[in-house]
């Protein structure tokens, strides 16, 4: 069976790699399309924090982002054995903190991840800042969400990249329409007996997507040290630091509605490192060494599409949750799309 995954981002390689791994067992023949260089970093896929955090969203999103969230967090660590490339993972958990003039925006965060959300306990506890940090000290209260991680997103594309050397690439490749087991290009047309649409906001003329602006800041901090992903609720801006090793520390989460790839703006600049300079003083010697801006596919409610129809699927809409829900939304189109598999072979055996 041949099968055409369009669009090398998270969910497209993570399912292309999903396919290829049953290729000998179902004969599955997977050419992956893509607009970039296949060796890019381009795609939005590469920018984020890579903050693996299911509880944290139920903030601001639906109990379903928690819920996919939460398999995916099961998946990780199964998935990432398979990988021939070791890939940078942790679980230790998050905190959740905010200056004492702030405390009503910790509060605010608490009360709705218990009314969303019945066995709250299990996963947030009240603690002091200290118990987990002893430099952060100075922010006292907080709240420790047990069971978050994070990754390294660049690490994760790298190596599926990797693991998709035996797959068909087809980059630098603008694909301008697709139909059930049809893609077509501007140097032609292809033909398979399915495609699966990964593209993000490169489907906005199949689907109601807008582009979600993200910023990030690379830091290299060597007089810091923090050991755990921390967030800081703030009434107007709220930002995560997320430590990597090597004393890098990612400083982000501006959101704006705009398709805008220029380079970051000084007002996201001042925010994010005031904030990060309020949090820990050390960040003050830290040096800037890299920043990253991209756009992220949303539809309207916000939520993450996964539709398959004969000879078509789609995955996209992933939002701002497209690391953290990737496993979970490839393993359902897995399963949706084997079972309209075995419905037809039922079909075609008793007709």
């Amino acid at each position: 069976m041949k099968l055409a995954v369009v669009g090398a981002g998270i969910a497209g390689r993570m399912l292309a790699w999903r396919l290829s791994k049953l290729s000998e067992q179902f004969g599955y023949e997977v050419t992956i399309f893509d607009k970039e260089d296949c060796n890019s970093q381009e795609a939005c896929s590469f920018a984020p924090a890579g903050i693996l955090s299911p509880l944290a969203e139920l903030e601001m999103a639906e109990t379903t982002i928690f819920e996919l969230g939460n398999r995916s967090m099961k998946l990780y660590p199964q998935w990432l054995k398979e990988l021939s490339q070791k890939v940078f993972f942790r679980q230790l958990g998050s905190l959740v903190t905010a200056h004492k003039n702030d405390r009503v925006e910790l509060q605010h965060f608490y009360n709705v991840i218990k009314r969303k959300l019945k066995n709250c306990d299990e996963y947030v506890r009240p603690i002091s800042i200290i118990e987990k940090e002893a430099e952060l000290e100075m922010l006292g209260e907080g709240l420790f969400l047990s069971t978050e991680g994070q990754i390294d997103p660049i690490g994760l594309m790298t190596a599926l990249k990797q693991e998709l050397s035996d797959c068909k690439w087809i980059d630098n490749c603008l694909v301008t329409e697709l139909n059930a087991g049809e893609v077509k290009t501007e140097e032609g047309s292809y033909n398979f007996d399915w495609v699966f649409d990964c593209r993000g906001v490169g489907a906005k003329n199949d689907l109601p997507l807008r582009a979600v602006r993200g910023e990030l800041l690379w830091l290299e901090a060597p007089d810091v040290n923090i050991e755990h992903l921390t967030r800081l609720m703030h009434p107007r801006y709220r930002i995560y630091i997320v430590p990597r090793p090597n004393n890098i520390y990612l400083v982000g989460a501006t959101e704006i509605e705009s398709e805008d790839f220029s380079p970051v703006s000084v007002r996201s600049s001042l925010e994010l490192l005031s904030a990060a300079y309020s949090v820990h003083k050390g960040f003050g010697e830290a040096r800037i060494i890299k920043s990253v801006v991209n756009c992220r596919p949303a539809l309207p409610d916000n939520l993450p599409l996964v539709q398959l129809e004969k000879g078509l699927g789609r995955i996209n809409g992933l939002y701002r949750h497209g690391i953290l829900l990737a496993p979970a939304l490839v393993e359902k189109t897995l399963t949706s799309f084997q079972a309209i598999i075995d419905n037809e072979k039922h079909y075609a055996i008793n007709s």
